[in-house]
């Protein structure tokens, strides 16, 4: 007879996550998924219907205030049309960034009374932005659309097709900020409540109401070590012809993004063999 031997060891390293085992729990990941657009408009009026007011009022506001009354440029591209194009990227990226910051906090009780790869919660978060994106996305075509029977030209070439691209590292710069920022929360829960305070002051600090031609020019370099920064930039380049695109700054992006990644991942790695000890 075959003799059998299971061992059983605890996982001590710094980055344990087995990608293979997470890729066999991707019907947990959509269940999660659905479940937080269930929990998002349980007991409300409008339900669903709140993906497309939330942009409208947002880029209208955005219109009133920064275009109107402030009169930043728009690079010649409606209003309407470059608001709402600024707002659906970065509503994906915080939406990404402040669900994942409450991976461990949130989640607790489920965390604590069956295993499953942690690292599920935090892209269904992901992926949750990721159809709020998708809504908004086909809001602007719509909007484009009609402004382009209205006679408006958008100067959109073959760079559109770089549009995924920019989507797939906005939610791993996002899923990176967010599980350092919930890896430490399970010790320093004030982080938690300055998660949405820093958010906003990141967008004041990324060009989504204005183009990146305010900053001045010695500035420039430094202004776009904020990663959002180049991305935004090169997102509006790439889908309503808006500004040019920024090669050299998106490499520099790119490496920005996948080292918050990879840090991330080892600290969450780290911290989520412990933190049913802290929570």
């Amino acid at each position: 007879m075959s003799i059998y031997r299971t061992h059983i060891k605890a996982q001590s390293g710094w980055f344990d996550i087995d990608l293979k085992e997470l890729f066999q729990y991707k019907d947990l990941i959509l269940l999660f998924f659905k479940r937080n657009y269930v929990i998002r408009y349980k007991q409300t009026i409008l339900g669903p219907l709140w993906l497309i007011l939330n942009p409208l009022l947002t880029v209208t506001l955005y219109a009133m205030v920064f275009g109107s009354l402030a009169g930043l440029s728009t690079d010649g591209v409606p209003q309407f049309v470059f608001y709402l194009c600024s707002n659906a990227l970065w509503a994906f990226f915080a939406t990404s960034l402040t669900q994942t910051a409450g991976t461990f906090t949130e989640n607790a009780a489920i965390m604590g009374k069956v295993y499953f790869p942690r690292l599920v919660m935090p892209i269904s978060a992901v992926l949750t932005g990721g159809l709020d994106l998708a809504i908004q996305l086909g809001m602007l075509v719509i909007a484009m659309i009609w402004y382009m029977v209205s006679g408006i030209h958008f100067a959109i070439d073959v760079s559109i097709f770089l549009a995924p691209v920019l989507v797939l590292q906005v939610g791993l710069l996002g899923l990176g900020c967010g599980i350092i920022i919930a890896a430490l929360t399970t010790k320093y829960r004030d982080l938690a409540i300055l998660v949405g305070f820093g958010v906003q002051l990141w967008m004041y600090a990324t060009p989504v109401v204005y183009t990146a031609g305010l900053v001045p020019e010695k500035y420039l370099s430094l202004f776009m070590l904020n990663p959002m920064a180049t991305i935004m930039e090169c997102w509006r380049s790439v889908a309503i012809g808006a500004g040019q695109f920024m090669w050299g700054y998106w490499g520099l992006s790119w490496l920005i993004t996948l080292t918050v990644l990879v840090i991330g991942v080892v600290i969450f790695s780290r911290i989520e063999k412990t933190f049913m000890d802290t929570v």
